[in-house]
């Protein structure tokens, strides 16, 4: 009997608040899962409340499942790069510290070459005035965030626009619909 099974991957990006990271991936074709959760610290098994201290390392990340037939990894990253803001080292919209850094986290060599092609690319595009900061850095534990950060956006969807409210939904507008 031939099983035809999938051949699924992982991508782990970084920017902002998880909870603005997670709908705009979630309804993309060959997505499978989006989790949030906390990586690139030195304390395992963080909770939110030691994230947010700053003590820890960590950024707040989605771990995104997905088909790489249907939905390349070169896609993924291009789409990253539409909804957060690469020329903010510092956070992102109204997050602000080093747990909310843009960062994209490579698992393979792959993922750090494409990686690094996209963000030349885009800084060589003149999109923006101001250069990509975003840093490419090697996937460390991914560790998931507590269950109500999970699908915040459904689970909470007043909260959730009013986060969304920071100014992403206008920065956005600003450098990718025109």
């Amino acid at each position: 009997m031939h099983e035809n099974k999938e051949k699924l991957d992982t991508a782990i990006f970084a920017g902002g608040c998880f909870w603005c990271m997670v709908k705009p991936f979630d309804s993309l074709p060959g997505i499978k899962k989006v989790i949030s959760g906390y990586t690139g610290g030195h304390v395992p098994n963080p909770t939110y409340e030691q994230v947010c201290t700053g003590e820890t390392g960590h950024t707040e990340a989605v771990e995104i499942t997905y088909d790489p037939k249907i939905m390349p990894y070169e896609k993924l990253i291009e789409y990253y790069w539409q909804v957060t803001d690469p020329t903010d080292a510092s956070g992102q919209f109204q997050d602000r510290g080093d747990n909310y850094r843009p960062v994209i986290f490579y698992n393979s060599d792959a993922q750090k070459k494409a990686a690094e092609k996209s963000r030349a690319d885009l800084q060589n595009s003149g999109r923006f005035d101001e250069p990509i900061v975003t840093k490419i850095e090697p996937a460390k534990p991914f560790y998931p965030a507590e269950d109500y950060h999970q699908d915040f956006y459904k689970k909470n969807p007043l909260r959730y626009s009013l986060e969304e409210s920071g100014g992403r939904e206008d920065f956005i507008k600003q450098h990718w619909q025109n």
